[in-house]
């Protein structure tokens, strides 16, 4: 192995995504010597496999929802179906021009950049490429990739991943989706608006079951008006191929037949086969353990991104990466509060969430202690407009702060960035009441609904 001692980079970056790109611009922003290695490309799954693609098939789908529905809104329209190619044509464009944005900004900031397969040689060095990198400080960002269950062989035929399903050459006429998280019903939502006939089966008691109750029961609802079946409560147990599909059967025998099987039950991390084990680095299910301050027990090493058990959102990836950078340039840095980061799932409706879930809330502070309100958007001048339906659910410590916002209803997640202030800086009701809101917005909901919580309703029923 080529060893170039000469050079020691101040941080050696293992990982080109989220995480890792976000740590590189950082800290070289910061005056440090940066070298960031990637295997594949530039941005990783979210930009290429994960975020960007996803959510332009689902304005795709969006815009043909409009379009068969565009009579409603005295707009005449004729819809002639979907042509996959120039979908996929819509997404790739999208993706090429933030990926060659993403290049421009790494190049800019003076990052040494290196394309290759590197694997943790020791604390302070990367091999990649026959070479040996070495860093004062290395940062793991190696990422994710979908998940299987035991027995479950993901074969990108008829059984596939999201990673198959964002390339698939056609619109599934039918298709099982095994998982109802986030991205389960994001892929369903998008399917459905192609034309696709679907059903979700989830062993948990809900549609996106990290999320309020509420919220989930709301879009469950939404579902069933879309004609979007589910299966909720029951586990998977196998999967066979029929003639001309996928046959699914639960643990209670029930079966389900459709085209294709996605299976989206999560995101397992990547970390076997690159030396984080044999060089002492704590682990656990394959992830990466760290402290709040996302170092590792190994001194010189630390971990962001979907490697560590953190929640695997895109931009908890950027604020880690960026906590890190911050931290090796000698900032004072402060943990990541990750109730207080914002979760969107983007189907049709949106879900968006920020803070503690009632039944959270009602743990920690005590059921006494703990007031919720609900604000119906039917009461919202422009989601009227918008025909959208939903409801925005407030979650307050009593005579205390909010600690809990949880909005259901299309552009909701346009709504959570208020939502995030407002739990974050633990505005009182009161103080978010005496806000002026501007008219007509969706916005204005999330106004409206603590002039309710303050004791001061306008447009809804005390």
């Amino acid at each position: 192995m080529a060893n170039d001692a000469s050079t020691v980079f101040d941080l050696v970056i293992l990982g080109g995504g989220s995480g890792g790109y976000a740590a590189a611009l950082r800290a070289s922003q910061l005056g440090l010597d940066v070298a960031l290695i990637e295997k594949n490309k530039l941005g990783g799954t979210c930009l290429h496999n994960g975020c960007i693609p996803t959510k332009a098939l689902l304005h795709a789908g969006e815009v043909a929802d409009q379009t068969r529905e565009s009579a409603q809104f005295g707009v005449k329209s004729t819809f002639e179906g979907i042509d996959i190619a120039a979908v996929h044509k819509y997404k790739d464009d999208v993706i090429s021009g933030l990926y060659k944005g993403l290049q421009g900004l790494v190049a800019s900031r003076k990052v040494t950049y290196i394309e290759g397969e590197g694997r943790l040689s020791s604390p302070t060095s990367v091999d990649v490429n026959g070479q040996r990198i070495q860093g004062r400080h290395i940062l793991l960002a190696t990422g994710s990739v979908p998940k299987s269950l035991p027995g479950l062989e993901i074969d990108g035929n008829r059984i596939i991943s999201s990673d198959h399903a964002l390339v698939l050459d056609r619109v599934p006429e039918s298709a099982i989706i095994l998982g109802g998280g986030v991205i389960g019903v994001e892929f369903a939502s998008a399917w459905k608006s192609f034309g696709a006939d679907i059903t979700i089966v989830e062993g948990l008691k809900h549609l996106v079951p990290v999320e309020d109750e509420n919220s989930s029961k709301i879009l469950e609802r939404a579902f069933r008006k879309r004609g979007i079946k589910f299966n909720l409560g029951t586990f998977f147990q196998s999967a066979e191929y029929t003639q001309n599909g996928v046959k699914v059967t639960l643990a209670d025998g029930k079966t389900f037949e459709a085209e294709v099987l996605l299976v989206a039950i999560g995101r397992g991390p990547v970390s076997q086969g690159l030396g984080y084990e044999e060089q002492g680095v704590a682990m656990d299910r394959g992830y990466v353990l760290v402290d709040e301050y996302m170092q590792t027990n190994v001194p010189t090493v630390s971990a962001v991104g979907d490697l560590v058990p953190t929640l695997q959102l895109a931009h908890v990836g950027f604020a880690e990466g960026i906590l890190v950078a911050e931290r090796l340039a000698g900032m004072k840095v402060v943990p990541i509060d990750y109730d207080g980061v914002p979760k969107v799932t983007y189907c049709h409706p949106e879900v968006a969430s920020v803070g503690l879930s009632e039944a959270k809330a009602k743990e920690i502070y005590g059921a006494d202690k703990v007031v919720a309100l609900k604000y119906n958007l039917a009461g919202n001048g422009k989601s009227k407009i918008l025909k959208t339906a939903g409801e925005i659910k407030l979650v307050q410590v009593k005579d205390g702060a909010v600690v809990g916002v949880h909005m259901v209803g299309d552009r909701m997640g346009e709504q959570v960035g208020e939502a995030q202030l407002i739990y974050n800086w633990e505005a009182l009701p009161a103080e978010v009441a005496q806000l002026i809101h501007a008219h007509p917005t969706q916005n204005e909901a999330l106004g409206e609904a603590h002039l309710a919580l303050a004791g001061k309703p306008l447009h809804s029923h005390d």
